[in-house]
């Protein structure tokens, strides 16, 4: 199957990676207030408020040196993945500095790099900067695929910005995608989820875009073995939220959405997953996903060949 950590909680799961889980909420009088206060409006979430256990020094640190950090992982995206990115957000964890990236030139993705710190003498390893494994790699296939099947992926956009005229559910903010994404290709309504380490369709084109990042998209959509592709390594991942405020996860659109989704032949093959969550996102996490969530995935997914 499939990477899971972007699967549902990925924001969580970034977090264990890059410095163990989100702080613990301190006891006070009122746990119930302190635990609603820990979740904001998705329409108002910015990324402000996202944090990495035991980074409030390397955060300090990282800020004082913004421009050699930002210097530092543009050349390494330079240099490792032949990729321009822009600089959105860094955030302090406990050895270093998480910085989030979006993709500038010549495909569209989000992602992340971590410049470790020496903090005894707060200086900054410019030459250490690292990703995690496959992370990065995983960004550039979802937005080569994204570019091989535009129309497809058009077909998707077009679908869900309708639901979203159409029903009382809404997506996140660029501004958090930018900020605390990285999760490789991202837009306001969903998430892909590929690895090109698994994924024997999309490697050749992977392989051909990495040797010449400007090789045309008729040589990348040539290069692409569609007789080898197995949906369960190629995921979209559908997250709505309710658009008011103490509203509960709508059924009824939650349902349509399904069944549009099992019945519809214009959009991407692979495999679907669909959240409709209800109007708030954890600060510190970026996670959605709740006990009041509406959702079919595994080991029910919509699997389309």
């Amino acid at each position: 199957m499939i990477i899971k950590n972007k699967r549902i909680i990925y924001g969580t799961v970034l977090s264990l990676f890059l410095g163990g889980c989100m702080n613990g909420i301190k006891e006070k009088e009122n746990p119930e207030k302190q635990m609603k206060n820990q979740f904001v409006s998705v329409q108002e979430y910015n990324g402000e408020g996202y944090i990495l256990k035991n980074g409030d020094e390397t955060d300090k640190i990282a800020e004082e040196n913004r421009e050699e950090v930002e210097k530092a992982v543009k050349d390494f995206f330079l240099k490792e993945y032949k990729t321009d990115v822009k600089v959105h957000n860094i955030v302090g964890n406990v050895d270093g500095a998480t910085v989030f990236v979006e993709s500038t030139d010549p495909l569209h993705f989000y992602t992340y790099a971590v410049v470790p710190i020496d903090q005894s003498n707060e200086k900054i390893l410019s030459d250490s900067v690292f990703s995690q494994e496959g992370q990065v790699e995983s960004a550039i296939t979802e937005g080569l695929y994204r570019k091989v099947f535009h129309d497809e992926f058009v077909g998707l956009d077009d679908y869900l910005k309708k639901i979203v005229k159409e029903e009382p559910v809404t997506g996140r903010t660029i501004e958090s995608l930018q900020n605390v994404g990285g999760s490789g290709y991202m837009t306001p309504y969903y998430f892909l989820s590929s690895s090109v380490v698994n994924d024997e369709a999309i490697k050749p084109v992977y392989d051909l875009y990495m040797k010449d990042p400007q090789v045309s998209i008729e040589k990348l959509r040539a290069a692409y073995n569609e007789q080898v592709f197995n949906p369960t390594y190629f995921e979209v991942v559908i997250h709505l939220f309710m658009r008011e405020q103490d509203a509960d996860p709508d059924e009824k659109v939650f349902n349509r959405i399904v069944n549009d989704i099992e019945s519809m032949g214009d959009i991407p093959t692979g495999t679907y997953s669909i959240f409709v969550n209800d109007n708030t996102v954890h600060k510190q996490s970026f996670e959605a996903v709740k006990e009041n969530s509406l959702e079919k995935t595994t080991p029910d997914e919509i699997i389309k060949e």
